[in-house]
C-alpha cells in the first residue's frame, strides 16, 4: 500500500505594510471596535496556524496562551468571542 506524504515548505514572511493614521473625528467606540477586530483577526490566524480550526477548541485559556505566544496583550472576553466568530466563519 502506498504512502502519501504531504510536505509543506515554510511560509515567507511577510512584512507588514506601512501603518497610515486612522481617519479622526470618528466617535471613540469606532475606535475601540476597530482595534478589537484587529487584535481578534491576529489571534484567530495564529490559532488557525496553530491548528485550532474549530470554536469549540478555541477556549478562553488557549486564546490567552496564543496572545501570549504572539506577544499581544490578553483579549477580554468580547474579543475572545470574536476570535470563535471569526474562526467559525472563516
Amino acid at each position: 500500500m502506498a504512502v502519501a506524504t504531504l510536505t509543506t515548505l515554510p511560509a515567507a514572511r511577510i512584512e507588514p505594510s506601512a501603518k497610515q493614521p486612522l481617519p479622526a473625528g470618528l466617535p471613540r467606540e469606532w475606535y475601540i471596535t476597530h482595534n478589537r477586530r484587529l487584535k481578534a483577526m491576529r489571534l484567530a490566524i495564529a490559532l488557525l496556524d496553530a491548528g485550532v480550526y474549530h470554536p469549540a477548541a478555541a477556549d478562553d485559556d488557549t486564546i490567552h496562551a496564543t496572545a501570549t505566544r504572539i506577544g499581544v496583550h490578553p483579549p477580554s472576553p468580547t474579543t475572545c468571542r470574536l476570535v470563535r466568530t471569526l474562526i467559525y466563519t472563516g
